[in-house]
């Protein structure tokens, strides 16, 4: 672009259409800045009115209405609560009335049989393992004591060949 004026409007010399120009745009925002302020102004005008009112004013409140609120369907409404109260407290007697179908002490009896039942199938029973001897321990390197290892041999690591049968895939 270039730095020389180019006048929107044809010109015989651009210099003195470049002057007449600036002064209608300098007018333009000068009317532009004059209108917002005179906004401005009303504005902050009509605020500082209604401030001053207000304080002259006792602050009364005119705005209320005396009227209660009415609603149409209040007494269905009131019908239905007590109709489902009254069924709720029917449904609560004929609970409370009723006598229960579990019996606890049927419930202990199972629970000892199947206590009996699970220590007579298994292969270490419960409680048993505080009664029985502790096994030798060998001690490792790492310095703790534990039960000896079983090499890939079959012979334990302190020299014995274990006894154990190797379990048979389920066909």
């Amino acid at each position: 672009m270039h730095r020389s004026y180019q006048p929107l409007t044809p010109a015989t010399n651009r210099f003195l259409q470049r002057r007449w120009d600036l002064t209608r745009y300098e007018d333009h925002r000068g009317k532009l800045q004059e209108e917002r302020m005179s906004i401005i102004e009303r504005d902050n005008h009509r605020l500082a009115s209604r401030l001053a009112a207000i304080s002259r004013s006792q602050g009364l409140v005119d705005h209320r209405n005396h009227y209660s609120q009415y609603s149409l369907n209040a007494q269905t409404r009131k019908e239905k609560l007590l109709q489902v109260t009254h069924e709720n407290q029917e449904i609560y007697q004929r609970i409370i009335t009723q006598k229960s179908d579990y019996r606890r002490d049927l419930w202990e009896d199972d629970w000892e049989k199947a206590k009996r039942w699970r220590d007579d199938i298994a292969r270490y029973p419960r409680g048993e393992a505080s009664k029985q001897k502790p096994l030798k321990g060998v001690q490792f390197s790492g310095g703790t004591l534990g039960r000896s290892q079983r090499s890939s041999s079959g012979v334990e690591e302190d020299g014995e060949e274990t006894t154990e049968e190797e379990p048979q895939p389920a066909t």
